[in-house]
Formats: C-alpha cells, structure tokens, sequence
C-alpha cells in the first residue's frame, strides 16, 4: 500500500489512472487501508481495560467511548494526511507538512492565548488565510479566474462586515483556533462526556479532506 505522494514519485500513479476504477474509490480505498493499519495498535489496546477490570474498577463505558473517539480523530487527521501527500510527490515532505500541521492543531488552543483578540488582528489574521485559501484552490484547479473570484469575495464579505460593526471581530481568531483544534475535542470524551458535536465534526473533516484529495487527484490525472 502506497500513499499518493509515493505513487507519484514512482510514476506508478499512472497505472492507477489506467484502471476501470474512478479516481473516488482509488482514494477511499487507500484511505480505507490506512484505516486498518491504525487499527491494528487500537486493537490490541482495546484489551486493556477488560483485563485491568479484573484487578480493580474501571469504567468501561468511558473506556471504550475514548477509544471510539481517538479512532474518530486519529481517522480526521488520516483523511488530512492524505490531502497533504495528494499535493506533492515527496513522500518526506508531505510527511513533514503533515507533522507540523497536526502540531499547529494540538497546540492551538494553547496559541489562542497569545493572539491578538483585537478585531484589526483578526481581520489581519483571517485575510491572510483566505489568501492561502485561494491559492490552494488554485492549485487544485488551475483557475486562476475562480482562485482570485473566491478571495475578492470573502475579503470584500469581511471588509462590508467590519465598516458595519468592527466588533463581531473582536476575539474572533482566537476563537475559531479553539473550535477548530481536533484535540481539545477529544478531552471531553477522556472526562466521560461522549459529545455528539465533536464527532459530527471529526466527520465532516474526514468528508472534507477526502473530497479535496479526490479533486487533487482528478486534476492530476486530466492534466
């Protein structure tokens, strides 16, 4: 089993693109794959609190309900890995990015203390992402028209927003580095709060992800 970017250093993605399947089930397969050797530790580990009960009480409600949501996030974080390896053809850089990205999630939370909570740092802050936005999709898509469209929009959103009131900017960066940190969900689920919200969201970051490198995929493979 190869990720992307190695398929793509090898050349051997070609006979990917050669096969009667579409470039979906290429992706969903790979990631499956990578599903199962991440499962393969959980497995063993999921013995644990069945043994550790006989000597004593454990709560295997909350056990297994972290466990269920460590394999969720830990599953986010794959489906992000392979956008990643999607986009170059280094096989150690991605896996570089790919590091450094889920380091910046881990500490997030940590970092929203240390931003700005004024509402012209936010502004800053946000533009500035939507710039790399755009220049993703312009990778992805080679539509320089549709990269820039996509910018102009959000900034001019942004700039309408804040001349009407500045305020809803305020503490708003630090805010969302919060709500979009994978592993201060997970906390929850370690107390005993098995929260439905945050599996939604792992949800939705695996569906996000995998349409990206689906689309990464798609226009490598027409090009």
């Amino acid at each position: 089993m190869r990720v992307i970017a190695e398929e793509r250093k090898q050349k051997t993605d070609q006979l990917l693109y050669s096969l009667p399947i579409t470039t979906t089930q290429v992706i969903v397969g790979k990631y499956l794959a990578l599903l199962v050797v991440y499962m393969i530790p959980l497995c063993i580990v999921a013995v644990y609190p069945l043994i550790f009960s006989q000597f004593g009480d454990v709560y295997l409600l909350t056990s297994y309900g972290s466990m269920l949501a460590f394999f969720i996030m830990g599953a986010a974080l794959i489906a992000l890995g392979v956008f990643i390896s999607s986009l170059t053809d280094n096989q150690g850089f991605a896996a570089g990015i790919g590091i450094a990205v889920i380091l910046l999630n881990y500490y997030s939370v940590s970092l929203s203390e240390y931003i700005s909570t004024t509402a012209f740092g936010s502004v800053a802050a946000i533009c500035v992402i939507i710039l790399a936005l755009g220049a993703v999709i312009k990778h992805l898509t080679k539509n320089e028209n549709l990269a820039y469209g996509v910018c102009f929009v959000l900034i001019a959103s942004i700039a309408i927003t804040c001349f009407m009131d500045s305020t809803k900017f305020e503490g708003l960066l630090p805010g969302i580095m919060t709500s979009l940190s994978l592993f201060d969900r997970f906390s929850g689920f370690v107390n005993g709060v098995f929260d439905m919200t945050s599996i939604v969201y792992y949800a939705s970051v695996i569906v996000f992800f995998l349409f990206l490198s689906i689309q990464s995929l798609e226009k490598r493979r027409y090009n």
